[in-house]
């Protein structure tokens, strides 16, 4: 077995990608967290202001060996709306906006790549931008595996993440966990 690989990537609410991700093959964890902004330390309370600069985001782990980065970028994409700027449905502002976080050369040329790929398979222009990773801050408690836990009974979950889960099912079949 490959040593394990990570990507980080923000695609609106970090509950709503969290879930999708731990639903594909090869993926080992999922953290949600804070990235991209200019306080230390931040908050939940604090990042939802959008005036932190932070992007609620995921930090996947991997097997290479049997998910490729090209591939996560691809669910990534596929997943979420990509064409949407600062925003994914409801959630409006910066802290939702749709980012790739390369952790190295490799990683950006891969992004780019796949970003690319995504616009000339789809209409619209993904608006997904390929930002330096910063400081990864790991999200309070509450809001890891947040899905499996509180999040089957929050409405606003039940509308949002049942209809990804789908996307991911229908869209990459060969990509999720049985």
């Amino acid at each position: 077995m490959a040593d394990t690989q990570q990507a980080i990537i923000a695609g609106g609410c970090f509950w709503c990608t969290e879930a999708v991700f731990r639903d594909v093959i090869g993926v080992s964890e999922v953290e949600s967290g804070y990235i991209g902004g200019n306080v230390s330390n931040p908050t939940y309370k604090q990042v939802c202001t959008g005036t932190t600069g932070h992007a609620e985001g995921i930090r996947v782990t991997f097997d290479p060996d049997v998910i490729s980065l090209p591939e996560i970028f691809d669910v990534f994409l596929g997943t979420h709306d990509p064409t949407q700027l600062n925003r994914q449905g409801g959630d409006v502002g910066t802290q939702y906006r749709s980012a790739i976080f390369p952790l190295t050369e490799d990683q950006r040329s891969e992004a780019e790549a796949a970003i690319a790929r995504w616009n000339s398979e789809h209409p619209g222009t993904a608006v997904t931008t390929v930002e330096d990773a910063t400081q990864w801050y790991p999200a309070e408690d509450y809001h890891q595996e947040y899905w499996e836990g509180e999040g089957k009974s929050n409405p606003y979950c039940l509308a949002v993440i049942p209809p990804k889960i789908m996307k991911l099912r229908k869209s990459f079949q060969d990509k999720v966990k049985s």
